[in-house]
């Protein structure tokens, strides 16, 4: 695929010709690696989620925490999603004012104290309270990380480095759903599920021991003053060290006038998500994809797939588990392959494709448990769960890796932020209601409550025909007009040449 097709004409023109794949290039395999690190993040909120549909179908567990159930239930599974919304006020603030890497340091710690509690926990009150420590942390970790990770990447990396991010959630699942199979299996007293505890602390762990080796991200440099360090970092990163190459004065050119001309403008604070018809439009559509994350009904199997199962007469603890195993192993492979192919297929096209296959596999899914019901018959209790993998094919192939990948590019900086906490907002909020609702409405009408998500389904699809736009092609500062309109950005980049052009000389005589 042309490097054009990727990041638009005029940045390509500047990219460094290499005969090489990334693999040969040493700068750019170290930052490649490197930004392994910040990726992690999605692992530690994939261990969360799939580690309360493993506790669930743990018996020590339950028998430890005298069966929860229902409202219960609800509380236990919704205080991640409390202590995340409890701390997003703060989060935002604290990545545009200490930076990415220390508010993603920050989160680290505050998640391995957290698993430290929980697995030592005696009582209900102090596992929940442990479950809320863990929402704040795993909150400062996800929200900084894709923002780094996109204003580090080289330029034709972005859009893919962008949509593993999320996809690596299934990572940390998979590490979960197999610890507990493995530890309800082999095990037989409370470290049957104290251990899947101790381990959450694992992925952040890895964070803290390898942070040093992260560098913060060039844009928060240039929006702190500090361009020279900016500049430094890019040429370190994306041309070997050399600091007047035409990739580093592009991308400082467009760093710099972007961010001057943000801020004389003065869309700086929370308003700026409203103020223009562009922003309004932004702000919709990152609302839009964080409820529609959850509430398309994938929130029903993420954590509580058990209590699907029940209703397909698959109670056993071993196959519960197990096809939880499976499950997330398939995730994986499924969003994977879609985020290596998201610059090819483009960000639309994966959003229509989930939007109708999620449709259309929930519709089946409803109308075989519809029938089991009523027969009992083995074979639709079956299908059903080959509904559940089909409906997760087409969940995974936009949701998990454009999920924080899209909204972090449609943001310009200085809305980037504060846009990335709006949506989590809408995907944590979604979550704490649905950890409520989901417990109770299965046990009281069971396969009744997914017609609600076969409507809300086809609310998702006609939302995203009518309003998603295509990004593919343009680089992080072009996308403006995808949104504001080509007029604005040409003023935009008229208005600040001076700037730039007054930036670059200054730049060549401190050389």
């Amino acid at each position: 695929m042309k490097d054009q097709d990727i990041v638009g004409e005029a940045l390509a023109s500047v990219l460094p010709q290499n005969d090489k794949a990334w693999l040969r290039i040493p700068h750019l395999l170290q930052l490649n690696l490197i930004l392994l690190i910040p990726l992690l993040s999605s692992a530690v909120a994939g261990y969360d989620g799939s580690l309360m549909n493993g506790l669930q179908s743990i018996t020590q567990w339950k028998t430890y925490f005298d069966n929860p159930t229902g409202s219960i239930l609800g509380v236990v599974n919704a205080a991640q999603s409390i202590g995340s919304v409890i701390s997003l006020p703060v989060v935002g603030i604290l990545s545009d004012k200490i930076g990415r890497r220390w508010t993603l340091l920050s989160g680290a710690i505050v998640i391995i104290i957290a698993s430290a509690i929980q697995a030592a926990s005696v009582q209900y009150g102090m596992f929940v309270f442990s479950r809320v420590l863990v929402g704040i942390g795993s909150m400062l970790v996800v929200q900084p990380s894709p923002m780094l990770i996109a204003e580090l990447a080289y330029p034709t990396h972005r859009g893919k480095y962008t949509c593993a991010f999320w996809t690596m959630y299934y990572l940390g699942a998979i590490l979960a759903s197999w610890t507990c199979y493995g530890t309800q299996k082999h095990l037989s007293n409370d470290w049957t599920w104290r251990v899947p505890s101790i381990i959450q602390a694992g992925f952040p762990i890895v964070q803290v021991l390898l942070w040093w080796a992260v560098p913060e991200s060039p844009r928060w440099l240039v929006a702190k003053g500090r361009t020279e360090e900016a500049r430094e970092l890019l040429a370190r990163f994306h041309t070997a060290g050399e600091k007047n190459h035409p990739l580093v004065n592009f991308e400082m050119a467009e760093i710099v006038r972007t961010i001057e001309l943000e801020n004389r403008a003065a869309e700086t604070g929370w308003t700026a998500l409203v103020q223009t018809p562009g922003n309004r439009k932004r702000t919709f559509i990152a609302v839009c994809v964080g409820a529609f994350a959850q509430w398309n009904g994938v929130a029903v199997v993420s954590y509580y797939l058990t209590l699907v199962l029940d209703t397909v007469g698959i109670k056993d603890t071993d196959t519960q588990t197990l096809i939880n195993g499976l499950l997330q192993i398939f995730n994986f492979i499924a969003a994977l392959s879609a985020a290596l192919f998201v610059d090819r297929l483009g960000r639309r096209t994966l959003f229509l494709w989930s939007a109708v296959g999620m449709l259309i596999s929930f519709v089946i899914w409803t109308a075989c448990s519809a029938v089991f019901d009523s027969t009992q018959a083995s074979a639709l209790g079956r299908t059903v769960i080959a509904f559940v993998f089909i409906f997760y094919f087409h969940y995974d192939i936009a949701y998990t890796p454009l999920l924080m990948g899209y909204p972090t590019e449609i943001f310009p900086y200085s809305t980037r932020s504060k846009g990335l906490t709006v949506e989590l907002l809408s995907v944590y909020g979604s979550l704490i209601i649905l950890a409520f609702v989901n417990p109770i409405a299965l046990g009281n009408i069971g396969w009744r409550y997914y017609i609600f998500f076969c409507a809300f389904d086809v609310l998702v699809l006609v939302v995203t025909y009518f309003v998603f736009p295509e990004t593919k092609g343009y680089s992080l500062e072009e996308i403006a007009g995808v949104f504001d309109g080509p007029s604005v950005v040409r003023a935009q980049s008229l208005e600040g040449k001076d700037a730039i052009e007054k930036g670059s000389v200054e730049h060549s005589e401190t050389v």
